[in-house]
């Protein structure tokens, strides 16, 4: 089983990195909050054509718990990606990446603050691990040059897109027993309902840009893989490892981020990728070793 959920946690993050180059390959062809309503709309469309025999065995549980749901949505799709969207108009990807790197500590003192979730040494030692591998890739191998990065506008929406789905994250322990499909729906419903305002808000501003040819594949891109399918096997990763252990795979979606970058626009791949891959895999492992009751 474990093997299994590590399989999902890896492609998801790789998912998860190319959705943030797509972030920024568009801008001046979408807008970001258009980008992200679109997405969730199409990301539930999807889902709803082959869930409705399921939804139908889940209302119960669906209506019993639907504020938990579309909030769930809310804060971990739409608020997420609203902000990444953003901050990569103000802000690099490599720091947009690289900032992600703070999810797993972010979850890790959730749950020690509020369910008082005990840590092993063996993982937080490899969490320092992986984030050294996360701190090559932001410093393109020299860690003194991250002396020079400095916060921004679009830095500041990324630390509270963090916020936003670690606290997804912890609180996927209080999901009701239902099918991934009906969880898929009912948080990609919540998604485009919190979508709307922002859309407006948008627009209301004179910031909206309706796609064009290149925007559109963005949206196909980002609709079917990085909102339905990374989410579906994020959320299946969790249920097997729990928010902790599932929470430090998020170290990898810099160093995927970097090399989809030299896949994609032609960067070139440098001996710090490697390594800065190898130690977010090894502090990973040495944190499994550490793994105590499911977290």
């Amino acid at each position: 089983m474990p093997a299994r959920a590590y399989a999902y946690l890896i492609l998801t993050t790789l998912l998860w990195g190319g959705n943030a180059v797509a972030g920024k390959l568009a801008v001046g062809h979408v807008s970001p909050m258009f980008l992200n309503l679109v997405r969730w709309m199409l990301a539930f469309l999807a889902v709803l054509a082959v869930s409705l025999p399921q939804i139908r065995a889940d209302w119960p549980l669906l209506r019993r718990h639907w504020l938990l749901l579309l909030a769930l949505g809310a804060i971990g799709f739409t608020a997420f990606n609203g902000f990444l969207y953003s901050a990569v108009q103000y802000t690099s990807v490599v720091n947009a990446v690289i900032e992600q790197g703070g999810v797993p500590v972010v979850i890790f003192l959730l749950n020690f603050l509020l369910f008082r979730v005990p840590v092993s040494a063996l993982q937080i030692i490899g969490f320092s691990i992986s984030f050294v591998g996360v701190a090559i890739t932001a410093g393109h191998g020299d860690l003194k040059s991250l002396l020079s990065l400095t916060l921004n506008f679009g830095d500041l929406l990324m630390l509270l897109g963090v916020l936003c789905y670690s606290v997804y994250t912890v609180a996927l322990r209080f999901k009701p027993p239902v099918h991934w499909k009906s969880l898929m729906a009912a948080t990609a419903l919540g998604a485009i309902l919190a979508g709307i305002p922002l859309l407006v808000f948008e627009a209301a501003a004179g910031r909206m840009v309706t796609p064009d040819g290149f925007g559109l594949l963005l949206i196909l891109y980002t609709g079917l893989l990085p909102a339905l399918v990374s989410q579906i096997l994020y959320i299946r990763g969790v249920d097997i490892i729990g928010p902790n252990r599932a929470g430090l795979f998020v170290n990898l979606v810099p160093v995927f981020g970097t090399i989809l970058s030299v896949l994609l626009v032609g960067e070139d791949l440098h001996l710090f990728h490697v390594v800065a891959l190898t130690l977010v895999l090894g502090g990973i492992a040495i944190a499994e070793l550490g793994k105590g009751r499911r977290t």
